[in-house]
């Protein structure tokens, strides 16, 4: 009786998100669904240029986990029971890491990760353990409870307060949260697996673009 209990719960749990999804986006929506630029193109450089000066805030979605198996116990302390980043995405964290800084796009410490292995492991690979800072206000959607509502509120907050001139605040979470706190321009396929979502923190906070620095064949999204 454990295994299809089990299963109903996570289906009325799925509805319940989706529920909390429309009633926590903006309205109205912002924009139509964004599409990842990358540098080299006018638009993807133009971007690069806006966030050498700082004041922006950067989310970055976890890096891939293609391969890896779904989320199956929901406890943060638990690592095997996530689906974690593969060793493709270990090695796409670190590249944007390096991509960031060979750019001269300026970083302000400590990087903002969420609990969740996956996005914590993210954030290690791409700025070094001793730059990262874990907090419960990037947690993801599956993993909050009851508290969700705080956490999307956690996620406003971090996107929208000011930042400094000459750096720019750099979130690690997830894909799902940041949909239920912006609305869905970051819906759909518009941020893959380690792409960054460029913000422009204010009341409300706007999203300027998506920027890809690491994009790998193939990779984007998982089948979870």
């Amino acid at each position: 009786m454990g295994a299809p209990f089990a299963g109903a719960a996570w289906q009325d749990a799925r509805m319940i998100r989706r529920a909390l999804l429309l009633l926590l986006a903006p309205l109205p929506a912002v924009a139509a669904e964004l599409t990842p630029l990358r540098p080299g193109m006018r638009e993807g450089d133009a971007l690069v240029a806006r966030l050498r000066a700082g004041g922006l805030v950067l989310f970055l979605r976890h890096a891939d986990t293609r391969g890896e198996p779904c989320d199956r116990s929901f406890r943060v302390d638990d690592r095997e029971g996530q689906r974690n980043i593969s060793r493709a995405g270990r090695g796409q964290a670190a590249s944007i890491g390096q991509r960031l800084e060979e750019l001269g796009i300026p970083v302000e410490t400590p990087v903002l990760a969420g609990p969740v292995f996956r996005a914590r492991d993210t954030a290690e690979a791409a700025f070094g353990a001793a730059q990262v800072r874990v907090t419960d206000e990037l947690l993801a959607d599956d993993y909050a409870g009851g508290r969700l509502a705080e956490v999307i509120e956690g996620h406003r907050r971090l996107l929208s307060s000011p930042v400094a001139a000459g750096a720019n605040r750099v979130l690690v979470g997830h894909r799902t949260p940041l949909i239920m706190a912006l609305g869905e321009v970051v819906g759909g396929q518009a941020l893959p697996e380690g792409a960054l979502a460029v913000v422009s923190p204010g009341s409300p906070a706007r999203v300027l673009g998506i920027l890809e620095l690491a994009p790998l064949p193939g990779g984007g999204f998982h089948g979870c």
